[in-house]
């Protein structure tokens, strides 16, 4: 079929006069407020360099959050009884002491911070 000619199946695209203004719902926050100077160099690093340790520390309580749940599960493993290797068991009895231990390590470190 030549690319010119319609298809007759095929919906024809809905026209319509854009001029008048549309509705667009509730205006959005600007992200500068325009009664306010810029912020100067200085003043962004420090904004950006407390998000940045705000973030870092999210970031720690969910990776002491990971380890707790680590130590759990390693913790039902070393219980599980004959059910696992007893070299598995093993393993699993010293990952739970290590990850208890490295969580609350990372809470004092974080807690400094």
């Amino acid at each position: 079929m030549p690319a010119s000619k319609s298809r007759p199946d095929k919906p024809k695209p809905q026209l319509r006069v854009v001029g008048e203004p549309v509705d667009l719902g509730p205006e959005e926050p600007l992200p500068y407020a325009l009664d306010r100077k810029p912020e100067t160099v200085a003043e962004r690093v420090k904004r950006l360099q407390a998000e940045a340790r705000l973030l870092a520390k999210e970031e720690l309580e969910g990776l002491q959050l990971a380890l707790h749940e680590a130590a759990r599960r390693a913790a039902e493993v070393a219980q599980g009884g004959e059910a696992y290797p007893v070299g598995a068991r093993e393993i699993a009895r010293q990952l739970e002491e290590d990850l208890k231990a490295k969580a609350a390590s990372l809470k004092l470190l974080a807690a400094r911070a």
